[in-house]
């Protein structure tokens, strides 16, 4: 991890000389950072990563030889360093393998810069830094492994006191840095049976939420679609909150999209979703609140609690970033704290109790 005396050292991937260029320039002119190598290939990032020992990867995904899903695989397996994924398009290939990257190990995914005549150019400029410089200070261990794999142990049984909670009607997963793997792993363990409706807050670019729930419906049971404003959700789906708006739950299942302010610095965000849940149908709802950097989330859990939620938040094992559990842990808004592969269990658990 970097010294907090000397600036951040970045190496860039990426295959075309223009971007190569531009990447260089726009995080060379930040005075946080100073670009230690940029190489044209994953061959070239493997060969030279030991010498030059990145804090942080800005790493391009459609790389010729050696894609940047493969290198983002052998380097969490081999030099396990930050790396953010740049991408280069939000078509569906593209997206797939960009968030299988994210599974792989890598922590966030931008989109690549434009021209610097373009209007989006500083907007963008200021994503790549601002992800770049909070990543580099993320500890990564060797390539943590989301896929499917051997059933995971029987979580405890849940603590007392929740005589009132019966079967759910709504789940609500929120999760920012570190979770599509962890919402993929906990939608996987999922029944196609489900009688619940599950919603999902993502903290992620805008551009890329559609190809998020793509991706997602391609590895859950249950159908995946991004959430509509004024639809009515139905039992055994799951609905997306889309980037750039919060979506909020109103009675009878009604989902609501707003562009308002953000809440917690994000929009879509957890602490709205929570909260609208807490007011129109806490007693039939579970909330779980998954690795993530910040504090959103946390005080929605706690409405929900307070309001007779069931609530979960990940345990720090299992976390790839502990703050957002972490915050709704201080607060006491989780009723049961699970590592990851426990929390799917747990809500199979729960639908399956008796009506009241």
């Amino acid at each position: 991890m970097k010294s907090p005396e000397r600036p951040v050292r970045v190496m860039i991937v990426e295959d075309s000389l223009v971007v190569r260029q531009l990447l260089a320039h726009l995080i060379g002119r930040d005075p946080r950072f100073v670009v230690a190598a940029a190489v044209a290939s994953a061959e070239e990032a493997l060969a030279e990563i030991g010498r030059v020992k990145p804090d942080v990867i800005s790493m391009d995904i459609r790389l010729p030889g050696i894609d940047g899903l493969e290198a983002t695989r052998r380097i969490m397996s081999e030099h396990p360093t930050p790396i953010v994924v740049i991408a280069d398009s939000v078509e569906d290939r593209s997206l797939s393998i960009s968030m299988n990257a994210l599974r792989a190990g890598a922590l966030s995914v931008v989109e690549k810069p434009v021209g610097v005549a373009s209007a989006a150019y500083e907007r963008i400029a200021e994503t790549i830094t601002t992800q770049l410089f909070i990543m580099s200070s993320v500890p990564v261990i060797r390539r943590r492994s989301f896929a499917a794999g051997p059933a995971a142990a029987e979580p405890p049984p849940p603590p007392r006191g929740d005589a009132a909670f019966r079967r759910p009607a709504f789940v609500a997963l929120a999760a920012s840095t570190g979770g599509p793997p962890a919402l993929a792993k906990v939608l996987e363990g999922l029944p196609k049976t489900l009688e619940a409706s599950v919603f999902v807050v993502q903290h992620m670019g805008e551009a890329f939420m559609e190809g998020f729930a793509t991706w997602l419906a391609g590895l859950s049971p249950l159908p995946v679609a991004l959430a509509e404003d004024g639809a009515t959700a139905q039992p055994g789906r799951v609905y997306v909150a889309p980037g750039g708006r919060h979506l909020s739950v109103e009675g009878g299942g009604r989902m609501r999209l707003v562009a308002s302010e953000p809440v917690s610095s994000q929009r879509p965000s957890a602490n709205v979703l929570f909260s609208s849940l807490a007011r129109s149908a806490a007693p039939q709802t579970v909330g779980v609140l998954l690795t993530g950097m910040g504090e959103d989330g946390a005080q929605g859990l706690l409405e929900l609690r307070r309001a007779g939620g069931y609530t979960i938040a990940e345990h720090q094992s299992s976390a790839v970033v502990y703050g957002m559990p972490a915050a709704a842990v201080r607060l006491k808004a989780a009723k049961e704290i699970l590592p990851l592969d426990m929390i799917g269990p747990r809500l199979v658990h729960l639908a399956q109790r008796a009506r009241p």
